[in-house]
């Protein structure tokens, strides 16, 4: 009888992931996020998405203007081997306080509030279930959704990360019509109402 030797190969999921995502060559008009162990591809949003991100986008920046912090949109959020999108995100001013070492993103250690706009469809259960595990395991303060298809059009606030168990202690939603609040951070205050959500759906 021959023993034959058979070499094992153990690969390391999150980093082939990580590389992969590395080396991709996104086509115009999608993004690619890593959650939860796949790489996402989806398409930017239409006008209606576009128009609210940009409304809740400028409304930030000049709600933390002088506070070391500032909006952005759609830029790299990186959690050790993770990578997510968010639609607007608070970051420092200088973002190099909060850059990722190759240059590929900001560190979620560095990221005060994420907001997403929930798009139709597969997209509502990525922001509203695996965006939702994956900020609070990141260990971001503050995730806002504003979702159009939730009765008639929902503001959800959720605050105190628990990273270990992939959730928020702190979720008060807001219909339409009337105004969330941010309870906590640089953006601590600010108020997203019919001025941000009203518009073309």
């Amino acid at each position: 009888m021959i023993a034959l030797a058979v070499e094992e190969t153990v690969v390391d999921l999150d980093q082939a992931l990580w590389q992969v995502w590395k080396a991709m060559d996104v086509p115009q008009g999608f993004h690619a996020e890593i959650i939860e162990g796949s790489i996402e591809m989806s398409p930017t949003g239409g006008i209606r998405h576009f128009s609210v991100n940009r409304r809740l986008s400028h409304a930030l920046y000049e709600h933390l203007r002088g506070s070391g912090y500032t909006s952005g949109q759609d830029g790299n959020v990186i959690h050790g081997l993770k990578v997510l999108i968010p639609d607007v995100f608070v970051a420092p001013d200088d973002l190099e306080e909060a850059e990722h070492p190759d240059g590929l993103g900001v560190l979620a250690s560095g990221v005060a509030l994420v907001a997403e706009t929930v798009s139709p469809g597969n997209a509502r259960t990525r922001d509203l279930v695996r965006k939702h595990r994956a900020y609070a395991m990141a260990g971001i303060p503050v995730y806002v959704i504003i979702d159009d298809f939730d009765d008639g059009g929902s503001v959800t606030v959720l605050s105190g990360p628990d990273p270990a168990r992939g959730s928020y202690a702190s979720s008060v939603r807001t219909p339409y019509g009337a105004e969330a609040v941010v309870p906590e951070g640089p953006a601590k205050g600010f108020v997203i109402g019919p001025d941000i959500t009203d518009g073309p759906r």
